[in-house]
């Protein structure tokens, strides 16, 4: 057993601030670590527009019957597009804002 097992080690490694700060390779590899998590983050919440965005026309197209189905006085497909769709949208925003944000601390979290 080596006598020095008990001794602090000195740390040799240097905050990754520093590292991101002076552009070293490993700072370029955290800042791509949350550049690609962030991307990720917005191609799912567009993905989200574009099943809802693009999924009700679908449907009505393909189920033509519902342009002629009334709810409270409004055709069907008024409703949906003019009503249902902000509120999932205001709702996907907030999600992205909240993720990102979360994504953000995370990583400032990380570096300090």
């Amino acid at each position: 057993m080596s006598p020095r097992t008990r001794a602090a080690r000195a740390s040799a490694s240097r905050p990754v601030r520093h590292e991101i700060d002076e552009q070293t390779i490993l700072g370029e590899v955290y800042m791509r670590s949350l550049v690609r998590l962030q991307l990720r983050l917005a191609i799912g919440i567009l993905l989200i527009f574009a099943v809802l965005l693009g999924g009700l026309p679908l449907m009505l197209t393909l189920e033509p019957q519902l342009a002629d189905v009334p709810v409270l006085g409004l055709p069907l497909p008024w409703l949906l597009l003019g009503v249902v769709v902000y509120p999932v949208l205001l709702g996907a925003a907030w999600l992205y804002v909240r993720q990102a944000e979360r994504n953000e601390r995370d990583f400032a979290e990380l570096v300090q």
